[in-house]
């Protein structure tokens, strides 16, 4: 195979994240812990490491470390290298500066506000795109099984980028579902996929819708209410769609700076996303071409709106300069004001 990643050596490593010490810690998960590191050539990576193998876990290396490595895109998590030796197994990818949707939307970073109306707008549109390329291009076809807010990096330019593919499994061609053991997180679960461990590409657009709802809510997939229920997003936003309140729906942390007829395509797309019947639910190139649609439209119509007012802005100035004529300060056909008049 001729991959394009570096196999790194444990020295390299753990020069490069300081013996993975507490401090280089980023991120836990049920696989293990994730550090940041800077390689002798100064680049930032971070540093996936695996607890120990299991036969279980070794098979998810493989797995991870085969699918990442044919995986190119814009939107996905790309695998710079790794290091298999002893009982250390090391996944490198790029680091991610801008961390997760979940730390901008939840966490530690909500209130400083840096995921704006328009760049929601791209990381919807970019991770659409990177699930699109999963199901549709990447040969065979892969199924990311845990599609979710922690899941979906931001660059430096925040440009989304969908990572952990360590659930990932390979769907050979023909097969329309495989039956499996149930992975995955809460609140994101297709229904047929929590109850029967029915994974097909519809488990990963059901998840996306409510990512969907989650970016421009702002409201986690399952809250908990103040009686000790918990509901979940699709039961808190269907009320508002049925009573045409999309404004309510939008994170109110963005104080009202939303485009509303974008707002409305993104929940439009979400609410088909998460139907109850997979076979009714749209495939992600469908779902990426709507995105498209709905939220550049929304953008080509600001622009034409702005363009307009700007015109009319002018003609107001042309207006203005008349009130102004025969004040001594035009001249009669010495300027295009003075020669516009009758």
């Amino acid at each position: 195979h001729d991959y394009p990643w570096d196999i790194y050596s444990l020295k390299e490593l753990l020069h490069a994240t300081n013996s993975f010490h507490d401090d280089n810690k980023i991120g836990e998960g049920g696989f293990g812990s994730v550090y940041w590191g800077r390689t002798s050539k100064g680049v930032e990576i971070a540093v996936k490491r695996l607890k120990a193998m299991s036969a279980k876990a070794e098979m998810e290396f493989a797995v991870e470390v085969e699918i990442l490595g044919r995986v190119r895109h814009e939107n996905l998590l790309s695998l710079r290298g790794f290091y298999a030796g002893g009982d250390e197994r090391l996944i490198v990818y790029d680091y991610m500066p801008n961390h997760s949707l979940m730390t901008h939307l939840h966490g530690q970073m909500s209130n400083d506000l840096l995921l704006d109306w328009p760049r929601r707008m791209n990381v919807i549109i970019g991770s659409a795109e990177g699930v699109a390329y999963l199901h549709h291009e990447a040969n065979p076809h892969i199924i990311h099984r845990d599609i979710k807010a922690s899941n979906v990096l931001l660059d430096s330019n925040f440009r989304a980028k969908v990572a952990d593919f360590g659930f990932a499994k390979l769907i050979p061609d023909g097969v329309s579902h495989l039956t499996t053991r149930v992975k995955g997180t809460l609140g994101y679960l297709a229904p047929e996929y929590a109850m029967w461990g029915k994974v097909s590409e519809s488990c990963d657009v059901y998840s996306f819708g409510i990512l969907l709802l989650e970016i421009v809510s702002a409201r986690k997939p399952i809250q908990k209410l103040p009686d000790g229920l918990k509901r979940d997003i699709v039961q808190w936003v269907t009320p508002h769609v049925l009573n045409g309140e999309y404004d309510k729906i939008a994170d109110p942390k963005l104080k009202g700076k939303v485009d509303g007829a974008q707002l409305r395509a993104v929940v439009t797309v979400a609410l088909r996303c998460v139907n109850g019947d997979p076979e009714k639910r749209p495939r992600m190139e469908e779902v990426v071409q709507w995105l498209k649609g709905g939220i550049l439209a929304g953008e080509r119509r600001n622009k034409e709106i702005a363009a307009a007012a700007a015109k009319v802005e002018d003609e107001e100035d042309d207006e203005t300069d008349y009130e102004r004529f025969g004040t001594g300060e035009f001249e009669l056909g010495s300027s295009k004001h003075g020669a516009k008049i009758r």
